[in-house]
């Protein structure tokens, strides 16, 4: 049987904004008219999650395989169709490796065995016809 996950989102009577709490009671704020003060919209999360998603497997990986990294960052961008739903089309999302003598074929791997083993999220929206391309960059620190 699998893990169900939960979350809760209730309306706060003004326009489309709603307070929400996950099953781990992590708050935050989801609106229709998304901004610093009213909260990301549902479709942000998303891209959130998958970033969040994949970002985990790609530390995890990387530190299993004993690279010296110290940073990593992970921009994502999302293209929605025009006609509603208005589901994303393509997400290109980047990976930023910070460390010292970071090998590629490693970043490489990481990010293969994510998007094709580990990453739920990312793994979901390919399945639902979503063009999802990674790209990376290593940025060299010294010890």
């Amino acid at each position: 049987m699998g893990k169900t996950n939960t979350a809760r989102l209730v309306w706060k009577g003004e326009n489309l904004h709603f307070r929400g709490q996950l099953g781990s009671g992590y708050e935050f704020d989801v609106s229709g008219q998304s901004g610093p003060e009213t909260g990301g919209s549902a479709m942000e999360f998303l891209l959130a999650g998958v970033a969040g998603c994949t970002a985990m497997d790609v530390v995890h990986v990387l530190r299993k395989k004993r690279e010296n990294i110290s940073g990593v960052e992970i921009e994502i961008s999302g293209l929605r169709a025009d006609e509603i739903p208005a589901v994303y089309t393509d997400v290109d999302i980047l990976y930023i490796v910070r460390g010292h003598n970071v090998s590629a074929s490693a970043v490489e791997q990481a990010i293969e065995l994510s998007q094709t083993k580990y990453c739920s999220a990312s793994i979901m929206f390919k399945q639902a016809g979503v063009d999802v391309r990674t790209n990376y960059r290593i940025e060299e620190e010294t010890a």
